[in-house]
């Protein structure tokens, strides 16, 4: 009996050391098979992971499991991307109402929101809240944007719609480029110190959500998924450098991804984009599910004439999703 503890404590403890070595692999890297792998949270492999390392030491007492589950926070610690805005003191945090300035600078305020198509109501008030200066809209129809839009401030407001898509802006809207066959805007507006910016707003192709790891079909699924919005960045990035003068055009890229934020698509955006959140988000970032949001898929990125000072997510009750808030700068 003494045998088979031990022995099964080393296999614990083997598969342990094995999962957590494919684990910093995974997240590191993002390779396109193992995108089932990483849209799991890290740190759910990582109580995995854990679990077996607390299980081994109870069965063989030995220091080496101990070692394994201390190795098992630490990954967590650095890998998970909720740890380092959890961590995050902001010298200034984001509040409803005007957007404040940031060192005595005007800054800028944006929103995005997946809207669910008013299946859990109308989230026109929460965001007006905020008196954002652009806002991003995901599953709108034209009427229900038409009410966002007046309650944000009535006539004076500007808006275009694209399938179910919404821009939404109390400032001038001079041009729109859209798909009529994808989720997705690309529209310039001009501020009012004559400065214009472009707003691409991306609703992706829906997520891949089949978890049953144990059938290669899904790994080949969850694959292709990523293959899918990778070509979809792609072109949204190819438009806007074809049809502006990018990257010395300020621009606003977000919407609902659908995709974690440890997926390799974001590697597309990395070299021109700032994701506000992962730069200066506080508090939990997840923004689904609302309740109990356990991925971040909604994304406010900025280009290098955008400077982010304060993001974070807001829960609203008229949503499956938390809307993200961002200010920037600009230059």
């Amino acid at each position: 009996m003494i045998r088979l503890r031990r022995r099964l404590g080393w296999i614990l403890l083997g598969f342990s050391g094995l999962l957590c070595a494919l684990t910093i692999g995974a997240f590191t890297l993002r390779p396109d098979f193992l995108a089932a792998f990483t849209v799991v949270p890290v740190w759910l492999w990582g109580g995995i992971g854990i679990l077996g390392a607390v299980i081994s030491y109870r069965l063989r007492r030995e220091r080496s499991a101990l070692i394994a589950a201390v190795v098992w926070l630490v990954t967590i610690g650095c890998v998970a991307d909720e740890s380092r805005s959890l961590l995050r003191f902001p010298s200034e945090a984001s509040m409803p109402g005007p957007a404040m300035p940031y060192h005595g600078k005007s800054v800028i305020r944006v929103a995005t929101l997946n809207c669910s198509s008013f299946r859990f109501g109308n989230p026109a008030a929460e965001l007006a809240a905020w008196q954002p200066d652009i806002v991003l809209l995901q599953e709108v129809f034209p009427y229900q944007v038409q009410q966002i839009a007046t309650a944000l401030g009535g006539p004076k407001n500007e808006w275009r719609v694209n399938l179910t898509n919404a821009v939404i802006t109390r400032w001038k809207i001079e041009r729109e480029i859209n798909d009529p066959n994808r989720r997705k805007q690309q529209v310039s507006i001009a501020t009012p110190s004559g400065k214009k910016i472009e707003v691409v707003n991306v609703h992706l192709a829906t997520a891949a959500t089949d978890l049953r790891l144990w059938r290669m079909a899904v790994w080949v699924g969850h694959r292709a998924n990523r293959a899918t919005h990778r070509q979809e960045l792609s072109q949204d990035f190819q438009q806007l450098r074809n049809t502006t003068q990018f990257p010395a055009t300020p621009t606003v890229f977000g919407g609902d991804f659908n995709s974690t934020a440890s997926d390799g698509i974001h590697r597309q955006l990395a070299g021109d984009f700032v994701d506000a959140f992962a730069a200066v988000g506080t508090g939990l970032g997840n923004t689904f599910q609302r309740r109990l949001p356990f991925m971040r898929i909604d994304y406010l990125y900025g280009s290098r004439e955008l400077t982010p000072v304060r993001c974070r997510t807001v829960t609203t009750r008229h949503s499956d999703h938390r809307m993200v808030i961002a200010d920037f700068l600009l230059k």
